[in-house]
Order: structure tokens, then sequence, then C-alpha cells
């Protein structure tokens, strides 16, 4: 599950850079959605550091909430944060440390750039530029704002998600929220509750500190 909170979310933060290369002789993506796209991306990467908070909505196959969660995320160059209840991961940029309060336990893991996973790392880099179609579906009001949706569609059909929609503020350029679809008949559904982007954030905050966490038990798999 944590896994999935932190692909979504980062999925939702940043996700939009991952289709700014598509490539060209595959004739299918919306241009209109690219432009969109593209303006997000661009405004994303001005930004020094991320600070935020967001919400997850899990649905079944019938559309029933059968959970929600919130956390935080923090992100800095290649560095992340992210934090929900009984769960946090830190990364500064060569180790990940996956914290589970329930067990008093972290398993830290070398950060390998050439696994096949989603990380913010990957996703500075469009890791993921040819692994999408995507278009434009509709515009709609919501509470004052223009809201624009994307659909975005995996060209690898073995992936978990079958699709991905992608709510877009049009006056502000920033994502709002995002609904993964999978397979299996989940929906989980993420959205920014507020977001800072000239916070001022220091490099201790992406490192796992064991005398923060009393008795804890450290699994080294580096």
């Amino acid at each position: 599950m944590m896994k999935k909170i932190i692909a979504g979310f980062v999925f939702l933060m940043m996700g939009i850079m991952i289709v700014s290369a598509q490539p060209k002789d595959m004739g299918k993506s919306d241009p209109d959605a690219k432009k969109i796209l593209d303006a997000v991306s661009a405004k994303f990467k001005t930004y020094k550091s991320v600070q935020a908070k967001f919400s997850l909505k899990i649905e079944n196959s019938s559309g029933k909430t059968v959970g929600t969660k919130s956390g935080t995320i923090s992100m800095k160059d290649s560095k992340y944060h992210v934090s929900v209840t009984g769960q946090e991961i830190f990364s500064d940029g060569s180790d990940v440390s996956t914290y589970d309060k329930s067990t008093n336990e972290v398993t830290i893991t070398k950060l390998d750039p050439t696994a096949n996973t989603l990380t913010p790392q990957k996703l500075f880099t469009n890791f993921y530029d040819k692994d999408f179609l995507y278009k434009l579906n509709t515009e709609s009001q919501v509470g004052g704002k223009t809201i624009q949706e994307i659909e975005l569609t995996p060209i690898d059909k073995t992936k978990p998600f079958f699709k991905v929609l992608i709510y877009v503020d049009k006056a502000a350029k920033t994502i709002v929220s995002t609904k993964v679809f999978e397979k299996s008949g989940d929906r989980y559904t993420y959205s920014v509750t507020a977001m800072n982007t000239k916070v001022a954030i220091s490099d201790d905050q992406f490192t796992f500190d064991s005398k923060k966490y009393p008795g804890v038990e450290v699994v080294d798999l580096r």
C-alpha cells in the first residue's frame, strides 16, 4: 500500500513530466493535451523545493469508498520525504529508507537508478517519456476554477493500471488531482489539499535518523 501511495502521489505532483517527449511517429496523442502537459511541466520545473499536503481516496470496482488517507510530501532536487499515518519514506538521492511505525522497523535500500520503479528521480529525467498516450477530455467548473481533464493510457499493457486521469487547474497550470484506474477494479484518487513552492527545506529532512525513533529495528539491505 505504501508503495502505491508514493507512486500515485508522485504521479499527482510530477507525472506530467513523463509525457513531455512523446515519440513523434506514434501519431495518436492529442496536441492540445500536450500543450497543457508541457505548460504544467515547465512550471513545476521552476520550483526549487515543494512541500505539500495530500489526500487519498480508495474506491472498489463498484465505486464504493473503502479507505481514505492523508499525508505530506517534501521534495528538493532528487530528494523526497513522504509521510502518511504510520508510515514514512525518506530518500536522500542515494538511499531509500522505509519506516513502518506498527513494527518500529526501517528498511534501507540503495537507490537503483536502473530499476523499473516510479520515483521522483526518474520522473525528473523524463524516464517514462515514451510510456503513455494522452488526450484532452472535458473542461468543467469546480469551485470557480476551470478544470481540464487529461486521460493517459499506458502503451505497455502489462502495467497494473489501464488509465490515469489528471485534473489541471487551467489558470494556475497546476495539477489538482489524479485518479488511477487499476485492472483489479480499484481506483485511487490523489488530491493536493495545500502546496508551498517557496519553502526552504533542509537536507536532513530526507535522511532517516534512528535517534528520533527509539528502539527502531534497522534492516539494512544496501
